[in-house]
Parts: structure tokens; C-alpha cells; sequence
């Protein structure tokens, strides 16, 4: 049965456009609700919902207790996040929440406590991991194909052009205390997910170095180089930041004792891999991933139908804590000039 979806928001949420789309597509979501405290998105949500969106409101527990929607999906800033995804849950949603959820991992814990204490999901949005290419990876990698997981590149630069508009510096993508930082809680968290998630290991240890290095007037980083170690022992760098002219350099690199694995979203061939373990196949090897929706729409249909009990989650809370975890650890770690510990949730 489709269930009803309560959208938490305010003028500043991020990708509420997509979001909305999502929902309207999804055939596991049969009505939407949305709160605004300024009530700037409810035409857009009339526009793209049509008469899927049953109720508006500008208060977040007040709509939730008349609605009593099964998943409450929650974009907001990052500061304001925590408090309106505890609202959800005390509740007794389940909450998709736009990242990075929070300022300071220790806030996102709380919430991830309280949800596991109350059966509830509690998913960030990292829509990556169910790109066909990825999936794939993971399976490559779960079967053996690599043996002993040595190294990993992580790679992902975007443009700064956005940086250079004084509205964008203004908002709260561009203040730490509202945002808890810049490309790597906003763009690279997405990549640093899907090296955990494709390998299966958590990340122990960082290093590294964090700052503004195009000399945009804001305080968030513009760029971030990082050394990682892996609880399996494996070793790992990240580039994240503002480089590019235009578009993205998107790569992931593996390195195993039978051989390796790459994808790249700028090349023809977005996954190849070698591998001594298969002594019937020589060379490298590809995929083509099959052309599937693409975007937030899978990710938030996969959201929808686990709130609904029909599958597993397609992150949970604590998978999202650990990469937070690791963000929040590696600014200490760039702050100090000192290796730091990953927390292990």
C-alpha cells in the first residue's frame, strides 16, 4: 500500500526540486505533505505534486501529528537539520534527510541512537550507491575478484563558479556554522560513502590538509587532500574540491593483490577492471552499465519502499554516521596538523 510522505523544509532546502519530482514518481508514495515555516515551497510542491500533495503547513510537529506520515524526508541547512529530524522521529517516522544532516557528527549519533531505539530508518541521501556501476563494483569486490585490498584513490572536483556568487557565499552552503563545512560535506561525501560501501570496510584513521585555497571570501573549505586508512588495513587518498572551469572529475580507483578496479564518470568506459582470479579471462575487463533512471528519483523510491517494509534500506543511520564521523575527524585532523581516529559507531 502506498504510504504517505511528509517533506520538512524551508526556503533554503537543498534539492527540493528533485526531491519532489521523486516523489510524485514513485509509485510506493500515494500522497505528500509539506512544511515550510516560511511557506515559500508550497507552490512548487502544488506545481510538481499536483494532487498527490494533500496538506501544507508551517509547522513541522503540528503537520506530522495530523498527517502521520510513515517517512518524513528532511532538507534543510545542516544546523537546523538535527532538530527537525528528532521532531520526525519522535514521531514515529522514518527520515530520509538531505546531508549533511549536521554540523558536528556527535549531533547525527544522537539521532542515529534514537531511531535504532525506535526501529526506525534513518537514511542520508547518498543516491551514488545505487548507480548500476557501483552496484557492480561491490559485487566484484565481495566475491574476491581483488583478494587483499591494498589502496584506494578517491577523486572528485567540481567547479567554482558557485563560489564566486555572492548569494551562494551568503547562503548556508557557504558558512561552517551552518553548513559544518564545504566541498567534502557537500560533494565529496558522496565518493568517501562509496569507498566504505564498495569495499565493505570503515575508515580508522585521517590526515591531511583542508582550507580555502582559491581565496573566495567564505569560510568553508574549497579544497580538501586526505590520507585515509581502512579497518581492513588498506590505504587510501581523496581529492575534494573547487577546480574545474566547468562540469566534474569524478574517478574511483581500487587496488588489490589480484589486480584492480576503476570507475570514471568522464570516460567512455565508467567501469574496468583486471583480475588474476579468474584464470579464464585475460585482460581488462568492462561494463556498461544498463540505462536506468538515474538521479535522486531510484534512491528515494528505494527509501520509500523500505519505510513501506518491502525492502532493506538502502543506507542505514549508522553507515551514514561513519562517514561523518570520518569528515568530522579529518577537519580536527587538518586543524591540528595531527593523525586523528575515526570514531567506530
Amino acid at each position: 500500500m502506498p504510504i504517505h510522505v511528509a517533506v520538512l523544509t524551508h526556503s533554503g532546502g537543498a534539492h527540493l526540486d528533485a526531491y519532489l519530482t521523486a516523489l510524485a514518481a514513485s509509485s510506493e508514495v500515494g500522497s505528500v505533505s509539506i512544511a515550510d515555516p516560511g511557506g515559500s515551497t508550497f507552490a512548487a510542491a502544488q506545481k510538481t505534486l499536483g494532487a498527490k500533495l494533500k496538506k501544507t503547513g508551517k509547522d513541522y510537529a503540528a503537520l506530522l501529528r495530523e498527517t502521520k506520515p510513515v517517512m518524513a524526508l528532511v532538507t534543510a541547512e545542516a544546523v537546523l537539520a538535527p532538530a527537525i529530524i528528532d521532531t520526525a522521529l519522535e514521531q514515529g517516522c522514518h527520515v530520509y534527510a538531505e546531508k549533511p544532516a549536521c554540523v558536528r557528527a556527535k549531533d547525527f549519533e544522537a539521532l542515529v541512537l534514537k531511531a535504532e531505539a525506535k526501529h526506525l530508518h534513518l537514511m542520508l541521501a547518498f543516491a551514488n550507491r545505487l548507480k548500476p556501476e557501483v552496484r557492480e563494483a561491490r559485487r566484484l569486490v565481495g566475491e574476491g575478484r581483488f583478494g587483499k585490498l591494498y589502496g584506494v584513490e578517491i577523486h572528485l572536483v567540481a567547479d567554482p563558479t558557485r563560489l564566486k556568487n555572492p548569494s551562494y557565499r551568503n547562503a548556508w552552503f557557504g558558512q561552517k556554522a551552518r553548513a559544518g563545512g564545504g566541498h567534502l560535506t557537500w560533494l565529496g561525501i558522496h565518493w568517501l560513502d562509496l569507498a566504505m560501501f564498495v569495499t565493505g570496510t570503515e575508515v580508522e584513521a585521517v590526515a591531511g590538509f583542508s582550507g580555502n585555497v582559491g581565496g573566495q571570501p567564505m569560510d568553508v573549505e574549497d579544497s580538501n587532500a586526505a590520507a585515509l586508512r581502512f579497518s581492513n588495513g588498506m590505504f587510501g587518498t581523496l581529492t575534494s574540491g573547487y577546480y574545474l572551469d566547468r562540469g566534474y572529475h569524478q574517478h574511483f580507483k581500487l587496488w588489490g593483490e589480484k589486480g584492480w578496479l576503476e570507475m570514471n564518470q568522464q570516460s567512455d568506459v565508467v567501469l574496468k577492471w583486471y583480475s588474476t582470479a579468474e584464470p579464464k579471462v585475460s585482460g581488462v575487463q568492462t561494463y556498461t552499465p544498463p540505462k536506468e533512471p538515474s538521479g535522486y528519483t531510484p534512491f528515494v523510491h528505494a527509501c520509500a519502499r523500505a519505510c513501506a517494509g518491502l525492502q532493506d534500506p538502502p543506507v542505514t543511520g549508522r553507515e551514514g554516521l561513519r562517514v561523518l564521523d570520518a569528515i568530522y575527524a579529518f577537519y580536527e585532523a587538518s586543524k591540528s596538523g595531527q593523525t586523528k581516529s575515526v570514531k567506530r559507531g
